[in-house]
């Protein structure tokens, strides 16, 4: 209601198309700020997504995301892009249609963990709804890059990292066998790195935990050590608690299995893949902004 009424008085004084003009401010804290203000206006609300839509705020936005030389305002920009298209189709395909997995993909190779995360959660979320994206990004490289990730240092980036090739893993063809290598042995690493892990730090670390098991499955078509030493579940934890939701749209493949111990009479939330009916190919060019400068990175607002 609150995010209905900001929309309304924002309308009602005539300051959606100032505010867009914003993101073309010279000053860079503007340009993040407006992003940011946008992000709010949209995230949840149909009828503010539609109504930026309609006033050609996607392109700005993409520009900021790809082009702008302030890191942050990238971030910003990209913030605002994921919160516009979730559930909202129409800007899935804008953002198909001007190459957005190839500015992901650059995202994914910046040296800025936020940047990082967000994009990989903005993947994990379009691989999860439109499955056949998967092939897209195995051709831009992402399984490599999310690979590489999954050993990051930030436990935001490796979860999301783990989330996307939990997607990817239902077609093991997406993987070549150095790639399906190198998963293997990070895997364990991280395996082994959880196993040596204290009791809180376990606590903590829940969700990679059954991320990490989950993909194993998915993969190997066996348990991982963690469920075999009891470190899956822990004391007091709950045993029927649902699993990441990523983990819960396997409905068929392995990872199932663990979905329904943890939830017997669970349904799949995965919502099927559509894309083909709208007519709009998926470009995999090489976007240009892979050479924008990057020029300050904040770990601050990790979210």
């Amino acid at each position: 209601m609150v995010k209905l009424s900001i929309y309304s008085d924002l309308i009602s004084v005539g300051g959606l198309f100032p505010l867009l003009n914003y993101l073309k401010n010279s000053d860079a804290q503007i340009r993040a700020k407006a992003a940011e203000v946008i992000t709010t206006v949209v995230q949840n609300n149909p009828i503010s997504q539609q109504s930026v839509m309609e006033a050609s705020g996607f392109e700005p936005l993409f520009l900021n995301f790809m082009f702008d030389p302030d890191i942050t305002a990238r971030i910003k920009a990209l913030g605002a892009i994921s919160s516009l298209i979730r559930n909202n189709r129409p800007g899935v395909v804008a953002f198909r249609l001007h190459n957005g997995y190839s500015g992901l993909r650059d995202a994914l190779s910046s040296d800025c963990t936020r940047f990082q995360r967000k994009a990989l959660n903005l993947t994990l979320y379009l691989l999860s709804e439109y499955n056949s994206d998967c092939d897209v990004v195995t051709k831009l490289g992402f399984p490599r890059m999310m690979i590489h990730l999954a050993s990051s240092p930030d436990s935001g980036v490796r979860e999301a990292a783990l989330g996307g090739l939990l997607e990817l893993a239902r077609d093991s063809a997406l993987l070549t066998p150095t790639e399906g290598s190198r998963l293997r042995s990070i895997l364990q690493r991280r395996i082994d790195s959880i196993r040596a892990m204290s009791t809180e730090d376990l606590q903590a670390a829940q969700e990679e935990r059954r991320l990490v098991d989950s993909l194993w499955l998915a993969c190997y078509k066996e348990p991982s050590l963690l469920h075999e030493e009891g470190l899956l579940v822990l004391p007091g934890e709950d045993l029927f608690e649902l699993p990441p939701d990523v983990v819960s749209r396997f409905s068929k493949s392995p990872v199932r299995v663990s979905a329904l111990l943890a939830n017997p009479h669970g349904e799949s939330s995965h919502v099927s893949d559509t894309s083909g009916q709208d007519g709009n190919g998926l470009f995999i060019g090489d976007a240009t902004g892979a050479g924008a400068a990057e020029t300050y990175c904040s770990d601050e607002n990790r979210t």
